[in-house]
């Protein structure tokens, strides 16, 4: 299942193992567009192998302006606390699947 994640509990959410945040709007077309992608992978992925947040940027500023972030959807990777990966606009499942084979 996708949580919601907030600039008070970013850091202790996403500090250990692999993490996805998505980073979206409510009025962001591409993101509804991306939601139903993540709630599907959400499902076929064991919680202690990916965890995956979503972020609305209008209500946590902070940690979106924290990552530089400027478009979105985009999907921000983190492992054991260190993001190891960012990328913009809607992705396929198997776009994912193939980053997170990626960053192991």
């Amino acid at each position: 299942m996708v949580q919601a994640i907030t600039d008070a509990n970013f850091e202790t959410e996403t500090a250990q193992g692999v993490v996805l945040v998505d980073f979206w709007a409510t009025w962001c077309g591409p993101c509804r567009m991306q939601a139903p992608i993540l709630e599907q992978l959400a499902e076929e992925v064991d919680e202690d192998e990916l965890r995956i947040y979503k972020m609305d940027v209008d209500e946590n500023p902070e940690t979106a302006r924290g990552f530089g972030i400027m478009s979105i959807p985009t999907l921000l990777f983190k492992k054991d606390g260190q993001v190891v990966k960012q990328v913009a606009g809607v992705h396929t499942k198997d776009q994912i699947k193939a980053i997170l084979a990626e960053i192991g």
